[in-house]
């Protein structure tokens, strides 16, 4: 899993994630991210090779330089390396618990209050090369 771009891992079913990664796409114009479902062949091998739940579709996660971050911690990572959204590095402030808190509120109902896809959203074909499978 030699990359040299981060990875961001979504649940592809969610409407909430799909959602926001259309969102980062919109606004890296440096082309930095890749991303990858968590249900791809690429989000299930990286799950292993870091021993985390295979079936646990419950966090964003941000692949990069060999490391994995999850949750609150990914989002703000990945927030800090969009252009206009660096600002974003103010909650750093708040503990870890708490943002995490806040997050699994969000993750465990994002179905209920989002919706949910029977398939995972495709991105365009210009898009497409931005997506490991």
């Amino acid at each position: 899993m030699v990359n040299d771009k981060p990875v961001i891992l979504f649940d592809g079913v969610c409407n909430l994630c799909s959602g926001s990664v259309q969102f980062i796409l919109k606004r890296d114009k440096e082309k930095r991210f890749l991303f990858a479902s968590l249900q791809s062949a690429y989000g299930q091998n990286l799950l292993k090779q870091f021993n985390l739940p295979a079936d646990n579709f419950n966090s964003f996660i941000l692949y990069q330089d060999g490391n994995i971050f999850s949750k609150s911690t990914g989002a703000l990572k990945m927030f800090q390396q969009l252009k206009g959204w660096r600002w974003v590095k103010i909650f750093w402030v708040v503990p870890k618990f708490i943002r995490d808190a806040v997050y699994n509120v969000i993750a465990n109902n994002r179905y209920k209050w989002f919706g949910k896809k029977e398939e995972c959203w495709l991105p365009t074909l210009e898009l497409k090369a931005r997506f490991l499978e």
